[in-house]
């Protein structure tokens, strides 16, 4: 049997962590250890993560988290994010207790205060795939941005083991773009689910028009004088907030951090894994391990 190709798969904790939440809590039903506390979201987050490992196989895995909500970018823009709901009471003690179970898998968990787990996948990402092939699991689109020759982006979809994976070629197919186009997209057009506007007006349809003719924001500018007025005229109107928008979307690639190849072998100590396990009464997933 030949040896399996060098990868590394770096998951966005939060992104597996909520996905889970949600997934089984909109029944009403929250699953709890007979002391009572909710594990639901890091009982979803370990059957989430071990069918990726299982399906696309890396020999190495890093989980990165985000630490806190405040960031460099809502210092840039106070708004930022500011439309995000509080998090539900019995999913905040399962932060600290996902992080608990994957150590206990001898994955490092990765977050810096002041920058966003996709900086620190960003970061990690650039620095890997001088060495070995890079996977990342997550939900958010934004990641697209990070695709390379080495580095693919995993989207969940909905339904367990339903992935769209992108590399240069499907992003291409699929969004008619390329990574670095996907910060300038989000540049124009903003983005609601992280709630920064883009410039007033300009929808995705438009902002795909002129980055297929213009190749960039800087492309566009450049070329105010040929494009239709009515688009032209709001762009000036808005060129501080669309600098800022272009700024807010673009994944950081130099966070200070480091994590060494070595220490995310994907390599499980079963014993460790199952004590963890046993304690959180997670019998359903022994079978995934054993």
């Amino acid at each position: 049997m030949s040896e399996k190709q060098p990868s590394v798969l770096l998951v966005d904790g939060m992104a597996l962590l909520f996905r889970a939440y949600f997934a089984s809590a909109y029944s009403g039903y929250i699953k709890r250890t007979s002391s009572g506390l909710p594990t639901n979201a890091v009982y979803g987050f370990v059957k989430y993560m071990l069918d990726a490992i299982e399906q696309f196989g890396p020999t190495h895995v890093v989980c990165c988290w985000d630490m806190g909500s405040k960031t460099f970018r809502t210092e840039q823009y106070a708004s930022y994010k500011g439309n995000r709901p509080e998090a539900p009471e019995d999913l905040i003690p399962q932060f600290d207790l996902v992080k608990e179970v994957v150590a206990s898998f001898g994955i490092p968990n990765v977050g810096i205060p002041g920058y966003e787990a996709d900086d620190c996948i960003g970061t990690l990402a650039l620095a890997f795939s001088t060495e070995i092939d890079v996977m990342i699991l997550t939900g958010d689109h934004d990641m697209l941005q990070l695709v390379s020759e080495r580095t693919q982006v995993i989207i969940m979809k909905k339904g367990p083991g339903n992935y769209m994976v992108y590399n240069l070629q499907t992003l291409r197919d699929e969004k008619q773009l390329t990574p670095a186009q996907i910060i300038d997209l989000k540049g124009l057009t903003g983005d609601t689910s992280d709630n920064y506007p883009g410039v007033k007006g300009i929808g995705e349809k438009t902002a795909l028009k002129l980055l297929l003719e213009y190749e960039s924001i800087d492309g566009i500018l450049a070329n105010l004088h040929l494009i239709p007025k009515s688009v032209k005229l709001k762009i000036e109107a808005e060129l501080e907030m669309l600098h800022l928008c272009r700024d807010l979307a673009t994944i950081r690639l130099d966070v200070p951090i480091a994590c060494s190849l070595e220490t995310c072998f994907w390599e499980i100590d079963r014993h460790q894994v199952i004590a963890k396990f046993e304690e959180l009464e997670f019998k359903g997933l022994m079978k995934m391990i054993i």
